[in-house]
């Protein structure tokens, strides 16, 4: 009984070890947003400081971050529904078909580092008037995140029942009213893993946004780098900055808790 109390202690305290590691980071953005400059580079204000929020409205005032969050907003949203779009119904017919090699070819996809396609991409888009448009930065994030909805959807099509769909044809239903009425709304936990994955990388995404976009396009991980100049760094309002670019994933991620963590499980077992 002893021997069973002292090991959900120490694993009680082994979990909160692990939380404030993973915490401290955002603990200290978050704080460091609303310090002055000087008290984020004094070791004495690293606890006990006087809070402003002046940094928050330096972002938005001078710097303008209404524009870049309608622009990270508008082309996650597109990419992901895009990706949505094209990826269930490629996985659905993977899945049914039984074409291990596409499925592979996904996963090659999946696993190449986005830089790779950046040269190519850059020629062809900049050839297609695309450079600096919210369709070229759109179908560059739906290249990554096509694959992510597809790789995470491929188990879920796999375990639908083959009968009720023979059931459903029997019925009257075509094929496409079957994948619409009856496999999908079985199917969301797995279309909101894969939609939060993929809208988180392109929220997130820097890369792309610094070689394909402008200053119409620009995105809020690209807006960082007002606050970085060549003799200094504006911690205060970068940290801001930061701090307005986890928010919306973090209540996105709340929200959908339920559905990722069901979906994550139930497509990783088969049978």
């Amino acid at each position: 009984m002893k021997t069973t109390k002292l090991a959900k202690i120490n694993y009680t305290i082994l979990n909160i070890i692990i939380l404030l590691l993973f915490l401290f980071p955002f603990l200290w953005m978050l704080t460091a947003s609303i310090k002055t400059q000087a008290q984020v580079l004094s070791p004495e204000h690293m606890f006990m400081f006087k809070p402003t929020f002046k940094n928050y409205m330096t972002v938005f005032t001078e710097y303008n971050y209404l524009k870049f969050i309608w622009n990270t907003f508008v082309i996650a949203i597109a990419s992901t529904l895009g990706a949505l779009l094209l990826g269930l119904p490629a996985a659905y017919g993977i899945a049914k078909y039984k074409m291990p090699y596409f499925a592979l070819t996904i996963l090659v996809a999946k696993i190449i580092p986005g830089i790779t396609y950046l040269v190519p991409w850059y020629i062809l888009f900049n050839k297609a008037k695309l450079i600096d448009s919210f369709i070229g930065m759109t179908l560059a994030h739906m290249v990554i995140g096509l694959p992510f909805i597809m790789w995470i959807m491929i188990p879920f099509f796999e375990q639908f029942p083959k009968e009720v769909e023979e059931s459903a044809w029997i019925d009257g239903c075509s094929k496409v009213q079957t994948f619409i009425r009856m496999v999908l709304p079985v199917s969301l936990p797995g279309m909101a893993t894969s939609s939060l994955l993929a809208f988180i990388f392109s929220w997130n995404n820097f890369m792309f946004s610094l070689v394909l976009s402008g200053e119409k396009t620009k995105t809020l991980p690209l807006a960082i780098y007002n606050f970085i100049a060549n003799t200094s760094i504006n911690w205060g309002a970068l940290m801001a900055a930061a701090c307005i670019i986890t928010l919306p994933v973090i209540v996105i991620a709340l929200f959908t808790q339920k559905y990722v963590v069901s979906g994550l499980s139930a497509g990783a077992v088969k049978g």
